[in-house]
């Protein structure tokens, strides 16, 4: 299997892993939030913020979407690079609140981890080789 079908499976599969998420998220943000790692449920009116979450989700995605679709595959780079560190905030997040650390370095850490690597592997897979210097022909006398 080449390098560029392996970068597009996995893209497809961070596509369909956020996008799900996100629509858990938004859908029942009761039953998704344990998975989550946080200690708790929020206060209050605090359930709010994993509808955001959600939205969040599903708009990582639907970019990272387009860009596979529309075969923009050196920005597809640049995005997963880029919405990694939505992931690795989400880690650092529930770590600083005293969440599983096993949800936080397993599924954000390892997540943002992956993401890098895929961007990484696209970025190398579309950079463009160094042209050689144009000499011109020999003209006849």
């Amino acid at each position: 299997m080449s390098l560029k079908k392996i970068n597009t499976v996995l893209a497809a599969a961070f596509v369909l892993f956020i996008l799900w998420f996100g629509t858990e998220f938004i859908l029942s943000p009761e039953t998704t939030a344990p998975g989550f790692g946080l200690p708790s449920w929020p206060s209050g009116d605090g359930g709010g913020f994993l509808v955001i979450k959600g939205i969040r989700d599903v708009v990582l995605a639907l970019v990272l979407g387009v860009l596979l679709v529309t075969g923009q595959r050196r920005a597809l780079g640049w995005v997963l690079l880029v919405e990694a560190i939505a992931a690795y905030g989400d880690m650092v997040t529930v770590l600083a609140h005293h969440g599983s650390v096993a949800t936080a370095f397993g599924v954000h850490g390892l997540t943002a981890t992956l993401m890098v690597v895929n961007g990484l592997l696209i970025m190398r897979e579309t950079r463009k080789v160094a042209a050689a210097p144009v000499t011109p022909a020999p003209q006849p006398a």
